[in-house]
């Protein structure tokens, strides 16, 4: 995800303990007694480490954590973060966030969240590489790694390149595991990765703010037509979340009006050209002076102007008590996790915003990370046993329509309707129907337990509730 300079919060509680509010806030519209709910909160393991790594001539002690909040499914589930901006608090507030993301989406994980205090801009990549490994080794030597234990990510600050280092030192230390790279997912392609894992998170943020603005009824209430189509759209954060969001808008009639980075913003109310931005900022190391656009030094008054949907995209509490209210847009869709603090929240709310919370909308990663724990599990690429059966059961009942119509359709039609699925097909097909109906899930949610309860608490209760009935099943309250 993308950096940016992080405004002073109003109120003085930590990340973990805004999530902790949250989850009480939705808790009283459950059925669980207080032991299960005070079990579905609670980290269940917290690792916490220092190690040393030899950087240049000096020994440096790195500081690092993993931490799985739950075990009522395995394995667990979470990115890995680099930024020295990384504290165990914030680690288990991702943590807690990704079992109530997993729930939410079906995805049959126990959230976790791993971080390293570092910034990775200082160091080459030969240093990373030995941070990395380190700290992939010292997960394997306290069993906090494995397909069936704990499957990292990448995470803010990491990507693919750091999770091929880490399933490589896994089974290295593993020889033998037949399993072994589902030990980590969000790896390359040729290293067991499964294609549309890259943009999986902005699709995700597109496919689920696209299924708010179809719903004809709630668009009434904010005075929006349906549709993604024309509406205004400004996305804080270029990185991999928020340049992939605001691409699918973009390519699908959205209007990019605003873009914020941690150098600043752009506006212009006629909207802006995604691709000539992106080249703009590669050419001048930064977004300012785009031409015909209006600049913001400081990045956070960009999310003040004029739009119809705002998508964060970046790190946590970029909205808080002290600016929500000159908010203007009519939906926010959190794309990062964590971006509005709860006195937000409750500003917001007021004013009828629709926010389409994280732990929902930012899901399109661990959906896709899980597609891809099953791709190394069966050791067979997605479309590979069908595609050719489609392609030839679709050609031999195009060439049967054509010989009784006796038409013939074009050369275009006639390639579409041959297709069979590539993966990232079948990849793109799951995460929309995953998104599609797990939006329909907290929205029947949010009908049902009404009293001007908002989206965030009708998502977590859906969490709870899916987690409590695991809990249950289990049978491990004696």
């Amino acid at each position: 995800m993308d950096t940016v300079t992080k405004p002073a919060q109003a109120a003085h509680y930590s990340f973990f303990q805004g999530v902790e509010r949250n989850f009480d806030k939705a808790s009283k519209f459950t059925r669980f007694e207080s032991g299960i709910l005070e079990q579905i909160k609670a980290c269940n393991s917290v690792y916490s480490m220092k190690y040393p790594v030899r950087i240049g001539d000096k020994i440096e002690v790195i500081e690092a954590y993993r931490v799985q909040h739950s075990h009522h499914k395995l394995p667990c589930k979470g990115g890995i973060r680099y930024s020295m901006d990384v504290n165990q608090d914030e680690v288990m507030a991702l943590a807690s966030l990704m079992t109530y993301k997993c729930a939410i989406v079906n995805v049959p994980f126990g959230g976790a969240k791993g971080g390293i205090k570092i910034n990775p801009k200082k160091y080459t990549p030969f240093e990373l590489e030995k941070i990395t490994r380190r700290y992939a080794s010292e997960l394997v030597k306290k069993n906090f790694i494995g397909p069936g234990i704990d499957v990292p990510a990448p995470d803010y600050g990491t990507g693919a390149r750091e999770m091929s280092w880490i399933v490589d030192t896994y089974a290295s230390l593993k020889p033998g595991e037949v399993d072994a790279l589902a030990c980590v997912t969000g790896k390359p392609v040729t290293q067991g990765g499964v294609r549309g894992r890259t943009e999986a998170t902005g699709l995700g943020v597109y496919y689920g703010v696209r299924e708010v603005c179809n719903v004809a009824e709630d668009m009434k209430k904010i005075g929006l037509s349906v549709g993604i189509e024309g509406k205004k759209i400004i996305v804080q954060g270029l990185g991999n979340v928020g340049f992939h969001a605001a691409k699918f808008f973009y390519d699908n009639g959205g209007i990019i009006v605003g873009l914020a980075e941690y150098e600043g913003g752009i506006y212009n109310e006629k909207g802006l050209n995604l691709y000539d931005v992106v080249d703009h900022r590669k050419s001048t190391g930064s977004l300012l002076n785009f031409p015909g656009a209006t600049n913001f030094k400081n990045s956070s008054e960009t999310l003040e102007q004029a739009c119809d949907i705002l998508i964060p995209a970046a790190l946590e509490n970029v909205i808080n008590g002290s600016n929500a209210a000159r908010i203007q847009a009519k939906i926010i869709g959190e794309g990062a996790n964590g971006p509005l603090t709860p006195d937000a929240d409750e500003i917001l709310g007021k004013k009828g915003v629709i926010i389409v919370p994280d732990m929902y909308l930012n899901a399109g990663g661990v959906t896709v990370s899980y597609f891809e724990w099953l791709k190394n599990l069966s050791h067979v690429r997605f479309g590979r046993m069908d595609k050719r059966f489609s392609e030839n059961q679709n050609t031999s009942i195009l060439n049967t329509v054509e010989g009784l119509t006796g038409k013939r359709v074009t050369d275009t039609e006639r390639s579409l309707i041959m297709h069979g699925p590539d993966e990232v097909d079948l990849v793109y097909s799951g995460l929309e129907d995953t998104m599609i109906s797990s939006y329909h899930e907290i929205r029947e949610a949010l009908l049902r337990v009404g009293n001007g309860v908002d989206m965030r608490t009708a998502a977590f209760t859906v969490a709870i509730d899916k987690v409590g009935v695991a809990y249950e099943e289990l049978g491990i309250f004696p």
